[in-house]
């Protein structure tokens, strides 16, 4: 069994990867912290709570950082990103209005008081989202470097991006914070970025695979990654309609590690200045490079092995 703290900005593929980690029989949730990013915190918080409720578990949800860590918005704000609202990521998920309420602390002290605790070696942090809850909790507590025994994000790309021409949307959203995560000195970093989500797309078949299972979390997966790929920006006239599902794939590396393949070891950094680069994620992985290697980076991904997670998951 492996445990799980899951800080998402509850879209469309948080709320699979929430529910895939939440069902599978090998991982256990205890605690999920909310963050903004892909819809305002006030919509992650409900969209989390949606999904929990939905399928019937009992996971603490804690609210976090509505605004990035140093920026007042977005480097470019929302409201001039997308004027009218995106198609892509729904403000609202498709799932029935919450019952459940956040926990009273914050997502920051859950962070801290989560990995302070005896025994909390075994806890894997996964971070699906903007890194401003990890940032800020790393700042108010400087033992959690040496405490978190991993930490699983999705985020970045190499080389490419998909806010801009260089840059993933989560890192971009708040790459001060994203640079000082990079720099805090954990001694487990496993990135999954664009380039492996990308290689392990579903498809509609999978989709109908997963509402073939009858249970609420696979119909409910179905219709969120069947959303996804009809509103994905691909090309329409593509034989085999398909969209990633970034964040599930973290989820899936934690019991099946063979699905990120290619994964090299080297030094990140985020640019936190450039005009053109902003957010970029930047791997070296020269040999004669002379700082530290601080994180591992998958490249490529298995797809079948992804589809294969989910729907185990789902199934339960």
């Amino acid at each position: 069994m492996t445990r799980i703290l899951l800080d998402v900005d509850t879209g469309t593929d948080d709320a699979v990867a929430i529910m895939a980690a939440a069902l599978h029989p090998e991982l256990e949730i205890v605690g999920i912290t909310c963050v903004n990013g892909n819809v305002s915190l006030d919509h992650v918080v409900d969209n989390t709570l949606r999904v929990i409720d939905h399928i019937g578990a009992a996971v603490p949800v804690y609210r976090g950082a509505s605004r990035p860590l140093i920026r007042p918005d977005f480097p470019i704000p929302r409201r001039i990103l997308n004027p009218e609202g995106s198609e892509f990521q729904v403000d609202e998920l498709p799932l029935p209005a919450a019952v459940s309420t956040t926990a009273d602390a914050s997502a920051v002290d859950a962070i801290v008081s989560t990995f302070l605790a005896p025994g909390a070696e075994d806890v894997v942090l996964v971070a699906t989202g903007p890194l401003t809850n990890v940032a800020a909790a790393l700042a108010a507590e400087p033992r959690l470097a040496e405490r978190i025994g991993r930490l699983v994000l999705m985020g970045g790309a190499r080389g490419w991006g998909n806010v801009t021409g260089a840059a993933e949307f989560n890192i971009w959203v708040d790459p001060e914070a994203a640079e000082a995560v990079f720099s805090a000195g954990l001694r487990d970093v496993l990135v999954v970025p664009l380039d492996a989500t990308h290689d392990a797309p579903l498809s509609l078949e999978d989709c109908q695979r997963f509402t073939e299972l009858g249970t609420p979390a696979g119909i409910a997966a179905a219709e969120l990654i069947r959303h996804r790929i009809i509103h994905y920006p691909d090309d329409p006239a593509a034989e085999r309609l398909t969209a990633p599902v970034h964040d599930a794939l973290c989820i899936a590396a934690l019991v099946h590690p063979d699905v990120l393949q290619e994964v090299v070891s080297g030094t990140v950094h985020v640019e936190t200045a450039g005009t053109h680069t902003l957010g970029e994620l930047v791997l070296d992985t020269r040999p004669w490079r002379t700082e530290r290697s601080n994180a591992h980076v998958a490249l490529r991904a298995d797809e079948h092995v992804f589809a294969d997670f989910l729907a185990d998951a789902l199934r339960g």
